[in-house]
């Protein structure tokens, strides 16, 4: 039977040094977001504007295994009536579970400072993802060019658009 626990270096019992800092990062990187997220109610989103950044949303989207409500703290750019926002994951090789979790459920519940509505999401794919991603993203952010290239994959790009009920869940 596998040993469990942790080392003397503290690592769990079988993992490197180097997974450990790994997932010491992600631990604080969750941490960082439970407390924007935090922030973010408290201040309805006043602690985190800038006039140089990108404006911030909060993003509640059912988990798509668990249903229970997820939230997290979005970049976004108002566009064609509605506000897009792009999952860099800050350069992971996955998209954020944000994301995905926006993917399967087809919209979410927004809230932009004080105001709070529902949206329903539409992902851009082809020639229309690429002109929004260039056009749009690239040319008003253009630091979340590095992510891009970090990440090594398409980095999923999609509007929210204001609606009066909450969506429905998206089949697959």
């Amino acid at each position: 039977m596998p040993r469990r626990g942790r080392s003397r270096r503290g690592c769990a019992v079988g993992q490197s040094g180097r997974e450990a800092a790994m997932s010491l990062r992600g631990s604080f990187r969750r941490a960082g977001a439970r407390i924007g997220v935090w922030s973010y109610r408290r201040t309805n989103g006043r602690a985190m504007t800038s006039r140089s950044a990108p404006k911030v949303l909060l993003l509640t989207t059912p988990g798509r295994h668990s249903g229970e409500p997820r939230s997290t703290c979005v970049a976004f750019l108002e566009s064609d009536g509605g506000y897009v926002v792009w999952g860099t994951a800050s350069g992971a090789r996955r998209d954020p579970h944000w994301f995905r979790n926006l993917r399967a459920a087809g919209g979410a519940e927004v809230q932009i400072l004080e105001r709070r509505f529902f949206a329903t999401a539409e992902e851009y794919a082809g020639a229309e993802r690429e002109a929004v991603w260039n056009d749009l993203v690239l040319a008003r952010v253009p630091g979340v060019r590095r992510y891009a290239a970090k990440a090594g994959r398409t980095i999923p790009v999609a509007i929210l658009r204001p609606t009066t009920r909450p969506p429905e869940r998206a089949t697959t």
